[in-house]
């Protein structure tokens, strides 16, 4: 079984072990499975391709629907999400701190806001896993760090890295800090 990717995912799984790409005889039943693993509340596909000795290759497609038990994102932590991102002009939700970081696209993050003397706060997510899914649904964003200015979300480390080679963050941090 092999795995590719960390979303979108593809899984091979030989139901023999003379299993070999084109050099399976005709005769032989094969299967080629590949799951395309979603986000919560979207189909997963699941697509399979026999070999039958009387019929030749077939392609079935099975269609499985996954269902989350209850939303991460409470009106309660909304409310309490915009009430945090509103009073700072410059938050980081990050993994670890800002004087440890415990990911490397959140240090890269914070070295580009201290390199600008930005002042800034950070709200380590990995304290809190309500908090950490509750973002993701707020933000529509699934990855971390997470930068707000002024109370919007701005981007995650791509972003912001981007942002700060063509002075568009800059810019905008100066904005808000006049502001």
């Amino acid at each position: 079984m092999w795995s590719v990717g960390a979303f979108n995912s593809i899984t091979i799984t030989p139901l023999s072990a003379s299993f070999a790409v084109n050099k399976a005889p005709i005769n032989t039943p094969t299967s080629l499975h590949l799951h395309y693993f979603s986000r919560p509340l979207r189909p997963l596909p699941s697509f399979s391709l026999s070999n039958h000795s009387s019929f030749g290759p077939q392609l079935s497609y099975k269609r499985t629907v996954s269902f989350r038990c209850s939303a991460a994102l409470t009106p309660e932590l909304k409310n309490t999400l915009d009430k945090v991102v509103t009073s700072h002009k410059v938050v980081l939700f990050m993994k670890g701190t800002r004087d440890f970081p415990q990911c490397g696209f959140s240090n890269t993050v914070v070295q580009i806001l201290k390199s600008l003397n930005v002042p800034f706060e950070t709200i380590n997510i990995l304290e809190n896993e309500l908090l950490r899914q509750g973002l993701k649904e707020y933000s529509s964003w699934p990855t971390f760090p997470q930068l707000y200015v002024e109370g919007e979300f701005f981007g995650g480390c791509d972003i912001t890295v981007e942002a700060y080679k063509t002075g568009e963050l800059q810019e905008l941090l100066e904005k808000a800090m006049c502001s």
